[in-house]
């Protein structure tokens, strides 16, 4: 018997098998390789005789939970005597505990009261009102769980030294382009709690631009050879070579932006009219006409080597888990040619 059956035979999860076995087929849906499922399914395995071991009901377990048995001396069955288990090994447990909760197996995690409870209004005007993406309403909202401390509840009370004097200290603790990214966070905000009432108006006016030259000497554009030279660099590629070219065709035919291309939906392209519909900044309806080389490189795309998967995005991840290509993504063929 090799050391991996006689492992499975003593880490014994009784009736939790059933959920690692479907916690497996989810993994395996998301194009996870066999041998990081079983990565997986030994984590899963480890904990669930832990928590049994331990004395610990599946109704209990939340994020406690799981840090104890990320810092436990391990004395569990399958010959480990680990001191403790590794950063990786307790991550991959914690995914299954998130699986669980999912499933109504485990009890879902308790949302703490709000430290600042102005964001959550905030939050509802940039996705209502500003159409933002959600990892641009996330990045504002770590950044004011920052700002907030040093700037205080009393949104009446703000002015505009107060306003300048977090800015200047922010200044010193991040380089330009963290200082931009912190102030167009600040300036929306303070716009949200204006247009509320909450704050005197105009206050955004009292935050100092933040002037960064990199990149500057850079070209505005690449010349029409250039960028055909680029398309053709697709061809070059073992992997990914007819997605990449449909999204620097897209790029390069319409000028849309990366965050259009990755926010395509299978439902925004009108294969009998010719027509793409995109939704721009704010949420903006566009319809642009596609053009023959863009559609027949889509075409393509979506018929050979998009993975057959039940998501809407018309472009994803070519490795697991798969899902829809970021912004930041979106932009990686134009890396590679360089």
């Amino acid at each position: 018997m090799t050391d991996q059956y006689r492992n499975r035979w003593f880490l014994d999860p009784g009736p939790v098998s059933l959920w690692i076995d479907q916690f497996a087929d989810e993994l395996g849906a998301q194009r996870y390789s066999p041998l990081t499922i079983e990565g997986y399914r030994a984590s899963a395995r480890h904990f669930a005789v832990w928590l049994e071991s331990t004395g610990i009901p599946m109704v209990s377990v939340d994020d406690g939970v799981v840090r104890r048995f990320a810092e436990h001396q391990c004395q569990c069955p399958g010959g480990r005597r680990w001191q403790h288990v590794s950063p990786k090994y307790a991550r991959r447990a914690r995914r299954f505990v998130v699986f669980l909760q999912g499933a109504g197996v485990a009890p879902p995690p308790l949302k703490a009261a709000p430290e600042f409870p102005l964001l959550d209004d905030y939050q509802h005007w940039l996705r209502l009102h500003r159409g933002l993406a959600e990892r641009t309403v996330s990045r504002h909202l770590r950044i004011l769980n920052k700002l907030l401390p040093e700037l205080g509840t009393a949104t009446h009370d703000y002015d505009a030294a107060r306003i300048r004097f977090v800015v200047r200290k922010w200044r010193g603790q991040t380089g330009p382009a963290g200082l931009r990214t912190i102030t167009s966070a600040l300036r929306s905000y303070l716009r949200f709690l204006a247009g509320a009432g909450l704050c005197r108006p105009n206050l955004d006016h009292a935050i100092p631009p933040v002037i960064q030259w990199r990149l500057s000497s850079l070209p505005r554009y690449l010349a029409a050879a250039d960028v055909e030279r680029v398309i053709a660099s697709c061809d070059q590629l073992a992997r990914g070579r007819l997605r990449d070219r449909a999204i620097l065709l897209l790029l390069a035919r319409l000028g849309v932006r990366a965050g259009d291309v990755a926010g395509l939906r299978l439902g925004d392209i009108d294969w009998n009219a010719g027509i793409l519909k995109l939704s721009g900044k704010a949420r903006r309806q566009v319809r642009l006409p596609l053009p023959q080389d863009v559609g027949d490189a889509l075409l393509a795309y979506i018929e050979q080597e998009r993975p057959r998967m039940p998501q809407d995005a018309v472009f994803l991840m070519m490795v697991a888990p798969t899902a829809h290509l970021s912004n930041h993504a979106t932009s990686r063929p134009l890396w590679r040619w360089h």
